[in-house]
């Protein structure tokens, strides 16, 4: 195997670093059949879209990975060198699908790159190759397979509130905490523990929310897996802040399932294209002008339902029509423009761009103007804005370290800006991030864009924002 990538241009090198050549272990242990190429002909990924890639680190920066570890195949233009080399017809081997695996998939570098290259197209083609050709250890089979059992059916999470409810309200959270014993006997666990959030009692969300005054939208809401379970007063928010600027929401809570996000982010594509096809059939005879949603990762698989089913003459077409009607809330927040009054909240806030809001789905303005929109309201950036916070889907579940040294980085640019309330608009992050930051000592409040806007309309205390 070759090693010609160019040298990285602007960007200072990590100590250490070998960002002109590839790790030695890039030819380890072949996992498959010796001999057999990386990719087989369903959906490999594109040598078009390979050959976009000029090599010119602008990505390097960006990248959460590259700023950790400097190490080459673990930035997008290394891991795009690994795709041309395995269409070349090198094997897939374990050290090709652990750089593979160790992207979180932030596209940070689809915002960075000059070129336009498609890295999110090409690590999706291929980490559903490396799901279905790959095979992995015991260990690992066991944690995806407990993962994606429970993660995508709200049903099976919501089994888990009371008994975490009562764990929380029990005094334990804080001796398990202080003695460190579940970190040492069972780290997964331990690493769900720390990123649960305190959890009080579940707003309810009707079937259909009527529009306050004229209706100006009928829109569909999706109200996902961990954020129902977890996060139902999100929801509730959102469907009290639609419904005030003038939208009849259909939400039917109980016919939702998983929208697919978690499955086709970790390649599991087969099993994503299943939950579409059942959330489609749900809202394609609804009679909606948007489908709204408050979860970044989610709206980033939605607006992609095309392209997901693009191989089901049944679904394709239906598929692309309910994708164009996708919003993400402040999305469609803007487009309408806001009819309801805002009272003045007097509360300094950080915004943290959640990845799949901002870079796979562009929406940084929206939820800024939104905000600013608020009298009283003072909004402060945080540092390094690009970097993920290291939740990623359930990337912090399987690579706990690393995702916990960048939620700590996080949260020190979050603590540093001195605002009484860190906003975004993705569960994962809520939860990385007041996790790192109760690991540093600090203290934040932790608040949905939805929430903000909720209350500032209903003329609702800033306190109930910061408790």
């Amino acid at each position: 195997m070759s090693s010609d990538l160019p040298a990285q241009r602007g960007v200072a090198r990590p100590k250490g670093s070998r960002a002109d050549s590839a790790p030695p272990d890039v030819l380890g242990p072949v996992a498959g059949s010796p001999g057999e190429p990386a990719f087989d002909d369903h959906h490999p990924p594109r040598r078009d879209l390979v050959n976009d890639c000029v090599h010119c680190g602008f990505c390097l920066p960006t990248c959460p990975t590259y700023v950790l570890w400097g190490e080459e195949m673990d930035s997008p233009r290394g891991r795009i060198y690994l795709m041309k080399e395995g269409l070349d017809g090198e094997p897939l081997s374990a050290s090709m699908v652990r750089h593979f695996d160790r992207c979180l998939g932030c596209m940070a570098c689809v915002t960075a790159c000059p070129s336009g290259v498609r890295y999110d197209r090409l690590i999706e083609d291929t980490r559903q190759q490396v799901e279905r050709r790959h095979p992995r250890s015991r260990r690992e089979r066991l944690l995806r397979a407990a993962i994606f059992r429970v993660f995508p059916y709200p049903e099976r999470l919501r089994l888990l509130r009371g008994p975490l409810r009562a764990y929380q309200a029990s005094g334990l959270r804080r001796l398990v905490r202080r003695t460190g014993l579940l970190q040492r006997l069972a780290p997964t666990l331990a690493t769900l523990e720390s990123l649960a959030p305190a959890l009080g009692r579940a707003a309810r969300v009707p079937t259909r929310v009527p529009a306050d005054g004229d209706r100006r939208a009928t829109v569909g809401m999706l109200t996902g897996c961990v954020q129902r379970a977890f996060f139902p007063d999100v929801n509730a928010a959102t469907a009290r802040v639609l419904a005030a600027e003038g939208c009849e929401v259909v939400i039917v809570p109980d016919r939702q399932g998983c929208c697919g996000a978690l499955s086709v982010h970790n390649g599991r594509r087969e099993e994503a294209r299943r939950f579409a096809r059942a959330l489609v059939d749900v809202f394609d005879a609804a009679g909606i002008d948007y489908f709204v949603v408050n979860a970044a990762g989610c709206g980033s698989a939605l607006k992609e339902y095309g392209e997901l089913l693009r191989d089901d003459p049944a679904y394709a077409g239906r598929a692309a029509a309910f994708a164009g009607k996708v919003r993400d809330l402040s999305e469609v927040l803007v487009e309408l423009g806001p009819v309801a009054r805002r009272h003045p909240l007097p509360v300094t806030v950080a915004y943290h761009d959640a990845c799949h809001l901002a870079h796979a789905q562009g929406v940084r303005a929206q939820p800024r103007e939104l905000l600013r929109g608020i009298p009283g309201l003072e909004l402060r950036e945080i540092a390094d804005p690009e970097i993920c916070c290291g939740s990623a889907g359930v990337w912090n579940v399987l690579n706990a370290e690393p995702a916990a040294q960048l939620g700590e980085r996080k949260a020190g640019d979050v603590l540093a800006t001195g605002a009484d309330l860190l906003v975004t608009a993705n569960p994962g992050c809520l939860m990385q991030v007041g996790a790192a930051v109760a690991r540093l000592g600090g203290a934040v409040a932790l608040a949905h864009t939805a929430q903000v806007l909720d209350a500032s309309i209903r003329a609702r205390p800033v306190t109930d924002l910061l408790r």
